[in-house]
């Protein structure tokens, strides 16, 4: 149920409607949705949509499956266990609205901590970008350790690659161990077909990083949310300096390498498309996409100094510089000076890197005091 674009969006400041139904196309209200299940996927623009679901669950006072005693990732790499969650009880009803931190996918202990009613989703990324970027910022992984380039990994990747270690998932087919599924499984066609099956069966949708714009559209579609909820700032990006293409020999073996990440990636792309048409079609979509470009522009001239995203060293504020991991540099944003009050708060939001606004409303969620937030051990 989408909302319908806003007319003077101009004399609309940030956050404003925020708790308005939503109105389809064809004038019905609708609901916005408020229990989220979001997979994220590592590598793939997740972070940013983190943020979104951050500044909404803030804005709607929603809770948050957190890890337990305020951790960023929910027992990764081990599959997800309800126990992980902060204020879990399996003697207690309680139910959590947005579970969005780093796990690895098992729905029967998930759905016992969100409600019934929870909308699932992730968001993929093409496989051959999303091992180069793995392989700069987990090159201390064992599979990577001993190489100077992807290229020679991939040349004889079992000289290097051993599946009994803890992290092998950042080597080969790493969306497919988010899922839950085992990265060295068997690549017949009824075994794949059988995970493209279980996790339609598991998600409601999943988005695609190559097209963020489009994504935000149907998110925006799909949880019945305004535009101002799905605009967004890039966040935990790599400056392109530390970027590099593979030759075209390398990324055959690298899809032949990661075939259940590229089988996952194929079969959710086409089905992406499928859904905007059949949801949106192409004229509305190409509408949402002007307003969310021009609601991106008017925030990014209002919120930030210069033309955009910075190095760490020149992010002024300490408070917004994201952790640099690996060899990657990760870009970050300088906010305006003299903001005025909400605006500012709005801004600050929008480009507050992930391990801080974790942070952040970990401790608004469960304050020092509170009974179920473990002391510190000295």
């Amino acid at each position: 149920c989408p909302f319908m674009l806003q007319k003077d969006r101009e004399s609309v400041t940030p956050g404003e409607g925020q708790q308005a139904r939503g109105v389809t196309s064809q004038g019905k209200t609708c609901k916005p949705k408020t229990d989220i299940v979001f997979l994220k996927v590592h590598k793939s623009a997740s972070s940013t949509v983190m943020n979104i679901l951050f500044r909404f669950g803030e804005n709607h006072n929603l809770t948050f499956a957190f890890p337990r005693g305020g951790g960023f990732q929910l027992s990764y790499p081990y599959h997800f266990l309800a126990r992980f969650v902060q204020g879990f009880s399996p003697h207690s009803p309680r139910r959590f609205n947005i579970l969005c931190h780093h796990m690895r996918f098992l729905q029967p202990e998930v759905q016992k901590v969100v409600p019934s009613s929870a909308v699932y989703f992730s968001i993929l990324r093409n496989p051959v970008q999303l091992m180069e970027s793995s392989f700069v910022y987990y090159k201390g992984a064992s599979a990577f350790s001993r190489v100077r380039s992807l290229e020679e990994f991939l040349r004889q990747p079992y000289r290097y690659y051993d599946p009994s270690r803890g992290d092998r998932h950042y080597a080969r087919n790493l969306m497919t161990f988010d899922f839950g599924f085992n990265p060295d499984g068997d690549v017949s066609p009824e075994r794949v077909q059988l995970m493209l099956n279980a996790i339609e069966a598991s998600f409601d949708f999943l988005l695609i990083s190559e097209y963020f714009d489009e994504s935000m559209v149907l998110l925006k579609e799909m949880l019945c949310w305004d535009l101002d909820s799905v605009v967004s700032f890039p966040l935990n990006s790599r400056d392109s300096s530390t970027k590099s293409s593979l030759p075209e020999a390398a990324v055959e073996r690298l899809k032949a390498w990661n075939r259940l990440d590229w089988e996952i990636y194929r079969h959710f792309n086409r089905t992406f498309w499928e859904r905007l048409e059949r949801d949106i079609g192409g004229a509305r979509l190409r509408r949402e996409l002007r307003a969310l470009r021009a609601r991106r522009a008017e925030l990014a001239r209002g919120c930030l100094q210069g033309t955009g995203s910075v190095g760490p060293k020149d992010i002024k504020d300490s408070s917004l510089r994201p952790l640099q991991h690996g060899g990657a540099r990760i870009l970050g944003y300088n906010l305006k000076q003299g903001l005025d009050g909400e605006l500012e708060r709005t801004c600050r939001r929008l480009v507050t890197p992930e391990l801080q606004y974790s942070s952040l409303l970990y401790k608004k969620q469960f304050p020092p005091e509170h009974p179920e937030t473990p002391r510190q051990q000295n």
